[in-house]
């Protein structure tokens, strides 16, 4: 069974920093895309960022802005999310997605929740101003 946990969520300051984990299990995404989005009360799921599998290109959401950084260490089967310069409007429960459907590649494809494969049940990220 395939899964995806995400964790390091929580609480913090308005221009504070978190760190998000993705840990996948069942199998390897290894040669697979992966990438975050997330999802604030009543709005629709929104793209943050996503990786290839080598980290040779990264593929941003419109608002991260350099706030947000991704990696990921294919031996651990993980990808995380560093996030800095928290804002209240970055509150949102941030979901970890893997392998888009193949030919997806370009960041309004990757955008697009329904054309990711795999999904992870998501972590609460609350910014108090």
């Amino acid at each position: 069974q395939v899964q995806l946990v995400e964790s390091g969520g929580g609480l913090v300051q308005a221009g504070g920093s978190l760190r998000l984990s993705c840990a996948a299990s069942g199998r390897t995404f290894e040669h697979s895309i992966m990438g975050w989005f997330r999802q604030a009360p009543g709005k629709e799921r929104e793209f943050v960022v996503a990786i290839t599998w080598n980290g040779g290109r990264i593929y941003y959401g419109d608002f991260v802005k350099g706030r947000f950084t991704i990696s990921r260490d294919n031996a651990k089967n993980t990808v995380y999310l560093q996030m800095n310069s928290l804002k209240p409007e970055d509150t949102a429960v941030y979901y970890c997605a893997a392998e888009p459907g193949v030919g997806v590649t370009s960041t309004p494809q990757l955008s697009t929740p329904q054309l990711w494969n795999y999904w992870g049940q998501g972590t609460q990220v609350t910014v108090s101003s």
